[in-house]
């Protein structure tokens, strides 16, 4: 009997745990789906909106698009910024709802999430920057170049390109915090390649050229003739 009065109570107690906890558990639901109504009608206004600016027309002029597809990356502004946003307000939504269930590790964690996020949105942006940089100053080198009749105009222009995309890409992972010691040995490493070749460059082979313009700097600055 003594048995049968324990295994009751602890049915019991376990039945009014759950009963106490369903508020909370119902609570947590419904504020979990009124975040998701929400995410999807923001995601859709924001599609729309980039839509009407013709956001993507404009990304298309500045080359964005194309040098993206030649790595396999085709780039619809509008679903990426409406994505961003959809699942920003899911995880505030999640978050919310951990909070009601009283799940503080979950909590803790989302929380880190929504706060690494401006990061990525800031990585995305250095890197669109980056790309469009990079084909402008290709664009103006190469015009440059040409119109100095001088040769390689695709070559140099081409390293103009890369090394601005090698240095935004560099700065987006910087900005992603991954690996950032790394990061910062090679970008020490390449400025120290870039100016041992460069040196060696001038020195083995420019020195006529170098002598000829450090005479007319002379004859500048004393207002020889």
């Amino acid at each position: 009997m003594q048995a049968v009065d324990v295994i009751q109570g602890s049915v019991l107690g376990l039945w009014n745990s759950i009963l106490s906890y369903l508020p909370n558990v119902l609570g947590a639901s419904v504020v979990f789906l009124i975040g998701l109504v929400i995410a999807a009608v923001l995601q859709t206004v924001v599609e729309k909106l980039v839509k009407l600016l013709r956001v993507d027309e404009l990304v298309g002029k500045l080359e964005v698009k194309q040098s993206l597809e030649k790595v396999g990356i085709r780039l619809h502004v509008g679903k990426l910024l409406g994505w961003i946003v959809k699942w920003f307000f899911v995880i505030v939504a999640l978050i919310a709802a951990t909070d009601i269930l009283g799940w503080d590790q979950v909590t803790v964690y989302l929380r880190q999430v929504v706060e690494y996020i401006p990061n990525v949105i800031i990585a995305v942006i250095i890197l669109l920057a980056g790309i469009i940089l990079a084909n402008f100053t290709r664009n103006v080198v190469k015009t440059t170049v040409e119109a100095a009749e001088l040769a390689s105009a695709d070559f140099l222009s081409g390293i103009a390109k890369w090394a601005i995309l090698l240095f935004s890409f560099m700065a987006a992972l910087v900005q992603l915090q991954i690996a950032q010691g790394l990061i910062n040995t090679l970008f020490t490493g390449l400025i120290a390649m870039l100016a041992l070749g460069g040196g060696l460059a001038f020195g083995l082979g420019g020195k006529d050229h170098a002598a000829r313009v450090l005479d007319r700097l002379r004859k500048d600055l004393t207002s020889e003739k």
